[in-house]
């Protein structure tokens, strides 16, 4: 029981990561109907960008005094978000708004296209073995102070879930109840007749990326002072993880891709416990593929009517 709870536990951790990247991916599709595998690896990026800001930049280690890693771990969030943002807007409008009329494998081409510069980008500045940050949150198991010692949930998986919430939260808040979001849904249901009623479609596709790629982001400081590692080909596991969490809840739907992520954060955590590592992939490539045919809506999607 302890190892299903300790497993729980770890799933859990990995299902916020995913769900941050999964919503990107949610995003982009439900607005312009375009699966954007370019999002894994600008969270890779973010990764890169925030063990360049933790150890290079502001030389943070263990011994930092615990109110400056706090501030500075604050700081790093934000600037890797805006740059992360800034990274996504600037694909959308470089290779997807020209494409955008165009028949759809064109700007799918032109998605997997983005993925390969970004990952060379990375393996010509990084190289390709992977790189390492010590771990600079406390090592403590927090239950141990109300005496439980057989099961660890440990400051990183605490951090995890304190930076990931709030955003998830605060995402579908905006969404749901915020003018801009209102836009986004507006042109997300009928980009023409959105236009018709005055949205600027441009800019609210643009913005979406903006958001898109500052999750992407945040959720690249997490995994990297989470598993105190990075490499250049980081995007292409967590994207496929975070592309089947939005097909498992139901591309599109916001609620869904968290499900969805926390859903795969178990299947990853339980089988790599009890079946092996090797195998993780293999099991969320079969997810995919069994929720594509028996149930292509995903948990919480629709299945809408064709239009007239």
């Amino acid at each position: 029981m302890d190892q299903i709870v300790q497993t729980f536990i770890i799933g859990l951790s990995n299902g916020l990561i995913f769900a941050l990247v999964a919503l990107g991916y949610s995003l982009v599709y439900g607005i312009i109907e375009l699966i954007n595998f370019a999002h894994g690896d600008v969270f890779m990026l973010g990764s890169m960008i925030a063990l360049l800001l933790i150890s290079g930049v502001f030389g943070v280690t263990a011994a930092t005094s615990p109110l400056m890693i706090v501030i500075i771990v604050a700081a790093v969030i934000l600037i890797t978000m805006a740059v992360t943002a800034t990274i996504n807007v600037t694909i959308e409008r470089l290779a997807y708004r020209p494409l955008r009329n165009a028949p759809k494998l064109a700007p799918l081409i032109s998605a997997i296209g983005m993925s390969f510069v970004l990952q060379n980008i990375a393996l010509l500045i990084a190289g390709p073995a992977n790189k390492s940050i010590d771990n600079v949150l406390p090592s403590v198991n927090l239950l141990s102070y109300i005496g439980v010692n057989t099961v660890e949930l440990s400051f990183r998986q605490v951090f995890v879930a304190v930076v990931t919430v709030p955003l998830l939260i605060g995402m579908s808040w905006f969404v749901a109840k915020t003018k801009q979001g209102k836009a986004m849904r507006a042109t997300a249901q009928d980009p023409d007749t959105a236009g018709l009623m005055g949205v600027d479609v441009n800019r609210t596709i643009a913005f979406t990326f903006l958001i898109g790629g500052a999750l992407a982001g945040a959720a690249g400081v997490v995994q990297i002072l989470y598993n105190n590692v990075t490499v250049w080909n980081l995007g292409f596991r967590f994207g496929l993880n975070a592309f089947t969490s939005a097909v498992l809840g139901g591309i599109g739907n916001l609620p869904g891709a968290v499900l969805g992520a926390l859903v795969l954060g178990q299947i990853n955590a339980f089988s790599d416990r009890y079946v092996a590592a090797n195998w993780t992939n293999a099991i969320v490539f079969m997810v995919l593929i069994g929720v594509l045919v028996f149930k292509p809506t995903g948990l919480l999607g629709q299945q809408l009517a064709d239009r007239a």
